[in-house]
This record gives C-alpha cells, sequence and structure tokens, in this order.
C-alpha cells in the first residue's frame, strides 16, 4: 500500500507538496519516513543520488522515486507492494505535475504549500490502492521489461554517504586555516628570498 507521497523541487529540494495522510498508525513513525523523505530530496537535490528512478528500502518500505523536468516524485510503500505499480503511481502524478505552469512552481518559496496537488496525490492514489484491479494487473502485466532500469539500494548506505561527506567537510573546514597559512608563508618566504636574490 502506498503511504507516504511527497513532490519536491530539485534545483533546491524544496517539498511541494504531499498527500494526505495515510495508514501510517503511529505519528512518530509518519514523522520518521517523512524526514526520511525529506532527506532523499535533499540528498537528490545535492546530485548524491542521481538516478532518475530509485527503490529505497527502509525496514518492511520502500521508497520509490521519480525526477523528470527538476521535479521529484517521491513514494513510501510496504516492500510487499509491487514496485511496478508504485512507479506507474508516480508517472501518473508526473503526467498531472505537467498540467501546471512551471512560474507558478518556480515561485514557491515555502515548504508543502503547493496545496493544489495535494488533493490531485489523494485521487490518484485511490486508483493504487487495490493492487487486484482489471486496470492496476494490466500495468502489472504490460511491458515486463521496465523494472531493469530501477536502481536499489538501502537507505543505510545513503545514510553512511552522507556521514562520510559530513566528515570530509569537517575535516576540510578544520586544515582550510592551517593550509593558507602554510601557503602564505611560503609564498612569502619565497617572495623575500627571490627579492633578496635579485638586489
Amino acid at each position: 500500500m502506498i503511504k507516504l507521497t511527497i513532490v519536491g523541487r530539485v534545483s533546491d529540494g524544496l517539498p511541494l507538496a504531499q498527500g494526505p495522510r495515510y495508514t501510517i498508525e503511529d505519528y512518530n513513525k509518519f514523522l520518521f519516513y517523512k524526514q526520511q523523505a525529506e532527506l532523499i530530496l535533499k540528498e537528490i537535490s545535492k546530485g548524491a543520488l542521481a538516478h532518475s528512478k530509485m527503490t529505497i528500502h527502509i525496514d518492511h518500505h520502500c521508497f520509490n522515486h521519480l525526477v523528470d523536468n527538476g521535479i521529484i516524485f517521491i513514494t513510501l510503500c510496504d516492500s510487499s507492494y509491487p514496485r511496478k505499480l508504485a512507479f506507474h503511481y508516480l508517472q501518473d502524478l508526473q503526467k498531472e505535475f505537467e498540467k501546471f505552469d512551471n512560474r507558478l512552481v518556480e515561485k514557491i518559496t515555502r515548504p508543502y504549500s503547493f496545496v493544489k496537488f495535494d488533493s490531485i496525490i489523494g485521487n490518484i492514489r485511490r486508483q493504487y490502492i487495490n493492487t487486484r484491479t482489471q486496470a492496476n494487473l494490466s500495468k502489472l502485466n504490460a511491458n515486463r521489461k521496465q523494472d531493469v532500469d530501477i536502481v536499489t539500494k538501502h537507505i543505510s548506505e545513503i545514510l553512511e554517504r552522507r556521514q562520510n561527506a559530513g566528515e570530509v567537510h569537517e575535516i576540510a573546514l578544520k586544515w582550510t586555516p592551517i593550509t593558507t597559512i602554510i601557503v602564505v608563508t611560503v609564498v612569502l618566504l619565497w617572495a623575500s628570498l627571490d627579492s633578496q636574490a635579485t638586489s
């Protein structure tokens, strides 16, 4: 079952819209998964996750995301939910999103303030609740090679990469002043030796 959907902008990682809160029983779990989705959104906007289609496993769920035309569509599903249907859902969202004027989307500055799209997310989600409807079965059986180009990772890999990048950044910040002092000292020493040699 589809439990969470977030639509965001690639350029700055701003979450634009989210569907209604679904069936995640515990509000704290809902917040946890929402934070993880926002983290994925930020990682995509930084270029750390360069694939346009990806599945990211977390607990007994998975995030599926689709990046198209500068917009990210992310959904959280049970791990048993058919991945192919999840991507059909994201593609349907993407088709509906294309109907909006790009200038309107670019003007949005506050997170989750594109509420016009929230109800569209809810309407499209209803079509994907039951995986056994004739329409959904047709989608599952059509074009079976479609899943081949979808990269799969685990959230721990993303968090580890993010932590390593943060450590490298900290080291760079720590050593930059020292490196600058050494370089300036060497340049001044070289300049003074060069001026003495020419005198």
